[in-house]
């Protein structure tokens, strides 16, 4: 991860701290938090525009030696990926990062995928799972961190000793089952990791579920992976496929994120792939936000990530209640500060200590889902298209103009979309554009002459709150 002497010294320094963290009390990690997140405000305070208007009428003592760590919390307004993003350059710590030179030089080439923007910032777009899309980059300590949180704290539970034997005897060929094409995560992680060994490149790849499901099995046939990572969606179509013959891969592991993994879904692809199934709970804009345990609960790393369950009005919610959405600071990115970010996702923190005896606190996560849509067949009597929720999600809201969406399948051959726009948007040209995109996708996908109809109405959660982004009615 670094070569030069001072980037050894950190990257060994990092990880000592990490690893300590694990044995440490509660005070130890409080006290982390503590002193990192005044640093990170007091930080955002002098080079972003955006968080020294914000924090303009914040006392300069908020974050101070000594005070109480939720009460500081507390003091700082919640931020939103919308109010983010229209205000990206004043966001963004580095003058030299824009919004209009990222999409200029890098967002619109997919051969930079993956690479360090100016040498030292990995760039991502979020998939817009909430229905809003959000550019964000990562400075190189942040990708340290994330990197050495994953090694670490998922050491005995992501691979387990004997599939790390089969591994072993059999090698290392992972497929990411997930979006391509653009600067998600996901992506940009993998191809990050593939530009930095050929080794690499020639045994981790990326498999489009953006593609037909016929390709997607063709490829995965003649690669014939030994670990799958991605989509929970993708890796249940997948074993539907399996079932019926007409994929044959022998996975020694598959690991979902994303999406939320059902314990009947799970089931469903250990069944069928004949692997263990096991989930991680990421995000975009904390790459390394929790770690599984044995127990099979998510483990905030509270050391690098805050996190907090809040209600509707972003009110603490206790454990064992679930929340409205949940706040996130990372402490390790300074490029692009987030502090008290809305994720969207809701969570419930668990009561007491955990079985498997980490200090770290534990959540159960609801997340945000989607259905997996079907349509009927061009020119075949009774057959049907599957289409992954993301997939569909991911040609809606990579439109221009789009801010969020629903799209709700309301027959075998309709979908209907709710459009919230940006402000510059023209309706009528934005609706033509999702609906050339639109066809062309269902049409590659073999589904040609799904009606797509525009909804006066726009994007809004369901009555339990939960904001979906693709459903059949």
């Amino acid at each position: 991860m670094h070569s030069s002497p001072r980037g050894m010294m950190q990257l060994a320094g990092t990880a000592w701290d990490i690893w300590r963290a694990e044995r440490a009390g509660q005070d130890a990690i409080a006290r982390r938090q503590r002193d990192r997140l005044a640093v990170l405000v007091e930080y955002a305070r002098s080079a972003s525009p955006f968080y020294r208007r914000l924090y303009r009428d914040v006392p300069d003592t908020v974050t101070g030696t000594g005070t109480d760590l939720v009460t500081n919390l507390r003091e700082l307004p919640p931020v939103g990926k919308r109010e983010l993003m229209e205000n990206f350059d004043d966001w963004v710590t580095d003058p030299h990062v824009t919004l209009a030179g990222l999409k200029e030089e890098l967002l619109g080439d997919p051969s930079r995928i993956g690479g360090f923007y100016r040498g030292k910032y990995l760039v991502m777009t979020t998939s817009g799972s909430t229905g809003e899309p959000a550019v964000l980059v990562q400075d190189r300590n942040a990708w340290l961190v994330a990197n050495l949180l994953a090694r670490i704290r998922e050491r005995r539970t992501l691979v387990t000793a004997a599939e790390a034997r089969a591994f072993l005897r059999r090698g290392l060929r992972a497929a990411a089952l997930i979006a391509a094409g653009d600067h998600f995560a996901g992506v940009v992680l993998t191809e990050n990791a593939r530009r930095r060994s050929a080794h690499i490149a020639r045994r981790v790849r990326v498999f489009s579920v953006l593609r037909p499901l016929t390709e997607l099995v063709a490829e995965l046939n003649d690669f014939q992976p030994t670990m799958l990572y991605g989509y929970p969606s993708a890796m249940l179509q997948l074993a539907a496929e399996q079932k019926a013959g007409r994929l044959r891969i022998h996975p020694v592991l598959a690991i979902a994120s994303g999406e939320s993994l059902t314990a009947k879904g799970a089931a469903d692809i250990e069944s069928a792939l004949g692997c263990r199934a096991t989930e991680r709970y990421l995000a975009s804009e904390a790459l390394a936000l929790t770690s599984r345990c044995s127990e099979g609960l998510f483990h905030v790393n509270a050391d690098w990530y805050i996190v907090e369950p809040v209600d509707g009005n972003y009110q603490p919610v206790p454990a064992g209640q679930l929340s409205a959405t949940v706040l996130v600071t990372n402490l390790a990115n300074r490029v692009q500060p987030l502090i008290r970010y809305n994720l969207g996702d809701r969570v419930q923190t668990v009561p007491g200590p955990c079985a498997c005896g980490s200090v770290f606190a534990a959540l159960r996560v609801e997340g945000r889902s989607g259905d997996v849509v079907t349509f009927a067949a061009a020119g075949a009597a009774g057959g049907v298209v599957t289409v992954l929720p993301l997939a569909l999600g991911t040609v809606i809201e990579e439109t221009a103009g789009v801010r969020r969406f629903q799209a709700i399948r309301t027959g075998p051959g309709s979908l209907t979309v709710r459009l919230e726009l940006g402000p510059e948007a023209a309706a009528a040209d934005v609706r033509a554009a999702v609906r050339e995109r639109l066809g062309r996708f269902f049409a590659a996908q073999g589904a040609d002459g799904v009606d797509v109809r525009f909804a006066d109405e726009p994007p809004r959660p369901d009555r339990s709150g939960k904001f979906r982004q693709v459903w059949s009615a």
